[in-house]
Parts: structure tokens; sequence; C-alpha cells
């Protein structure tokens, strides 16, 4: 069982005093946030593309080689790329760099995005939304199979049997399958063999099993080995000594998030009793102490499948202190009981 941490690198505005740091403060705290999580032990760090205000990091890849050489084994992942938006050869060129500097420690999560702020800024129309991830996926992957490739398409000039450089420590480099559970799209990741990635950030998690169930069928059809894939989830949440702590520090600016995207979206107005409910133990937040966390994150590996889980943290702005805090205890407390509880499990299956 696999644990790590993932981040948009948010500048929203500080609850309590309005502040808001700049982009280039906040991204030296994840560097320093990506270090302490390796020094924990944790196994995985991942940082999200997006290309608007509240947000400091629409390059994952360059964030993540600015931990590369001060961490030692913890894996670096984007979460996501906006793979519909990008050029598939700048993308694997990118993580191939990373991997050199982490010396095999890259990986690329690939999705649609949420957001779409990427479409018009690199020229694209949303009318091709699907159609842009489907092809531009299907070039990726060819160009993590083959040093040398020769590709057409609609969205992207041709390639005519060039070289793309340089190439990665790990053969192949890893990609991922985001999802926010679309079935079509679990369904493509079992069909190819990919890793899969859930985000479940609302309703009830083991809802999610029949999708990874989903997943394994597609993969077992088209003849792969269904023991070898890996399922993540990314799921919001925020450790502290206390539960009490944990749910005052965190659902202010969680709160503040929600509601400036529900806005944007249509969503309901986000409130304390709907945080309460998303943090008891069939929620879908993971907010709490050590041991409140850690039975949550037994139950999802036990009741959905889940074989790596990414505790989205911070949702907002946080004292940096108290997102550092978190992590520690994420590595130090949370880790070694889900760890311990999830071989016995799996021993006795």
């Amino acid at each position: 069982m696999e644990i790590g941490i993932s981040t948009f690198v948010e500048t929203t505005p500080d609850v309590k005093t309005g502040e808001v740091i700049s982009h280039a403060q906040r991204l030296r705290e994840v560097v320093e946030e990506i270090v302490l999580a390796d020094q924990v032990g944790l196994d995985v760090f991942g940082v999200g593309e997006h290309h608007r205000h509240d947000f400091a990091a629409s390059s994952p890849a360059v964030v993540l080689a600015a931990a590369a050489s001060q961490t030692n084994r913890i894996r670096l992942t984007s979460a996501v790329t906006v793979l519909s938006s990008a050029d598939p050869v700048r993308v694997f060129q990118d993580f191939a760099t990373l991997d050199g500097i982490s010396n095999g420690r890259a990986e690329i999560m690939a999705g649609r995005g949420s957001f779409i702020e990427s479409f018009p800024l690199f020229g694209y129309d949303l009318n091709d939304y699907n159609e842009l991830f489907e092809e531009k996926l299907e070039l990726l992957l060819r160009l993590q199979k083959s040093e040398t490739v020769s590709w057409s398409g609609k969205h992207r000039p041709d390639i005519n049997n060039l070289g793309v450089y340089p190439r990665p420590v790990q053969d192949p480099l890893p990609v991922w399958i985001g999802s926010g559970g679309n079935s079509q799209s679990v369904i493509r990741a079992g069909l190819l063999g990919l890793p899969l990635v859930l985000a479940i950030i609302g309703g009830r998690p083991v809802q999610f099993a029949p999708l990874v169930q989903l997943y394994k069928q597609a993969a077992a059809k088209a003849g792969h080995d269904v023991s070898k894939l890996p399922v993540a989830s990314h799921s919001h949440g925020f450790i502290a000594e206390d539960n009490e702590t944990a749910a005052d520090k965190f659902f202010p600016p969680t709160q503040q998030v929600m509601n400036v995207l529900g806005r944007e979206r249509g969503w309901g107005h986000y409130d304390r009793a709907a945080f309460d409910a998303a943090r008891s133990f069939e929620g879908a937040l993971y907010v709490g102490d050590p041991e409140t966390v850690a039975k949550k994150i037994i139950h999802l590996r036990m009741n959905v499948g889940i074989t790596r889980f990414m505790l989205h943290v911070p949702v907002g702005t946080m004292p940096h202190a108290d997102v550092m805090k978190a992590i520690e205890l994420l590595g130090k407390e949370v880790a070694p009981i889900v760890r311990e509880e999830i071989a016995k499990w799996e021993a006795l299956q």
C-alpha cells in the first residue's frame, strides 16, 4: 500500500487575513513539502497543472524537478497533466528529464482536467475535448514505447521517423490515467493496461468499488495481468493531533475554495454540516487525527481496492507550518498503521 500527497499549489486569499502569497513563495513552499514527504517515508508526491491566478503550478515537471535533487526515494508525479491541451512530445521530454534528474522516480498522470483555462490559452477548441485526449494519449503511449516515432493525427503536425530525447531511466516511463469517476475513462485505462487514479472527493468512497471492478474486468478482457495494475485515489484531507483541531483548521479554506468553484459551476453552498458529513467514516474527507485517517484509508483499501492513497492537502491556502505538520503525521504515524494492518489483511486473503 503506497501512501503520498497531492497538491494543486493553491494561492487563494488567506481566510483570516485576506493576504494572497506570491506564486514564487508558494512554489518554494511546495518544494519544502516534497522534501519533507521524502524524509518521513512517504511513497509519492503529485503536483497538479493549472493555468489560473489561484494556482501557482502550470508546469508540474519543473516543480518536481526542483525537489528531485533534494530527495532520495519518493516518486514524483503530475496530478494531473492536462494532456488534451499539451504537446505529448514536450510532456514526454519534460518527464523523461525529471526521470533522469531523480534517477528513475518520475511518473505522468494524464487526464482531461476539470478546469478548461488551458484550452483557449494554447489554442484548442473545447468542442474537441474528448477527441484531443484520445489522440494525444495515443501519441504519448507511442513515445513511451519507442525512441523513434512515426505518427499522424488531426490536432498535431505529423512526426516522420524522428527520435525523441532524452530517454527516461525507467523503461517504460509510467503513465497513469486520472479519472473523476467516469466509466468510459476507467474502461479505457483497463483496456490499455494503464494504472488508474480516481479522484474520490465527494459522496461515499465505497461507491467507487464498482468502477474499480469495471476497470479490472476491462484489463483482464484485454489480456493484461490485473495483479500488476495499481489503483490510486486522490482524496482531500488534513491531519492534526486531534479530530476537532484538524476539522477546525481545514474547514475554512476548504469552504472558501468550494464556494468559489461552486459559483463558477453552479454548485450549492458548502457549509459546515456538509463538511462534517464528508469527514464521517463513510465520507470522502480524510480529516482527523492519525488513527482516524488511518482507519479510513484501511477501509478504502479493503472495500474499494485502492493500492495507492494520495492525501490532497491543502485545499485552499493554509499556513505552511500546518501543511508540513500534516505531512509529517501522515508519514510518521498514519502510514505505519496502514501498512501494518494492510499487510496482515493481505496475508489472510
